[in-house]
């Protein structure tokens, strides 16, 4: 009895469907097999898909991702990008304004007193220079800066001389002996005597230890007349 066969049964050694693959690859056209297999041939080879291929984006060489493609539009996400060396930054040094330091013989405004003696004199030893420091503080007005800033600062300096010389008094009298006094003394007169000479000169003399100091006495001893 024969097997009745359906459509979805093929026999690979049937001669029947030898013969139609012959006839597919021979180059028959009358298969409909033959002609859809030519066409997918023909459209490989297709103007259209040559240019495809001749695309470096589509198909180029194998490249490592050191050494990208000189026409690629994007660097690779791989490669550190290179920066150039920075520049080095050279801060110009600061120069400060040539002011004229220098006392003047102008008359200092409350007092009548010479610019150059009225800076001078409240480093002046010997109490001197508290007695100047005061009369200046309370009669020159704040406009007259550079006579009220050594004022303040001469003031500031003979009242830590006072403080310091009365510790050396007591530690004299516990120890029976003033030499630590007298020669703190000593060196305190030196040192009022170099400031005048500072000041009058013109040089810079700014005491930063007593700087908190002065500009407290300066700021609460008001001048009589303030125009």
């Amino acid at each position: 009895m024969e097997t009745k066969k359906n459509k979805y049964d093929t026999n690979p050694l049937d001669p029947d469907y030898v013969r139609q693959t012959e006839e597919m690859w021979s180059g028959d056209d009358s298969g409909p097999g033959t002609r859809e297999v030519k066409k997918a041939t023909r459209e490989v080879g297709s103007s259209s898909n040559e240019s495809a291929r001749s695309n470096v984006y589509s198909e180029a060489p194998t490249r490592t991702f050191d050494t990208p493609p000189l026409d690629s539009p994007y660097p690779s996400v791989f490669v550190p990008p290179t920066y150039s060396p920075p520049t080095s930054y050279q801060a110009t040094p600061y120069l400060p304004p040539q002011v004229n330091l220098r006392p003047t013989s102008r008359p200092v405004a409350g007092m009548g007193l010479p610019e150059k003696w009225a800076v001078m004199l409240p480093y002046a030893p010997f109490y001197i220079g508290v007695v100047v420091s005061l009369v200046e503080l309370f009669l020159v007005p704040r406009k007259e800066l550079k006579a009220r800033f050594h004022a303040a600062q001469g003031l500031a300096l003979h009242i830590a001389i006072l403080v310091v010389q009365t510790l050396f008094s007591v530690v004299g009298a516990i120890t029976d002996s003033s030499i630590g006094g007298s020669l703190f003394k000593f060196v305190a007169t030196i040192f009022l005597i170099i400031s005048m000479i500072r000041v009058w000169k013109g040089e810079p003399h700014r005491l930063p230890a007593i700087s908190e100091p002065a500009q407290w006495l300066n700021e609460r001893i008001e001048p009589r007349n303030k125009s």
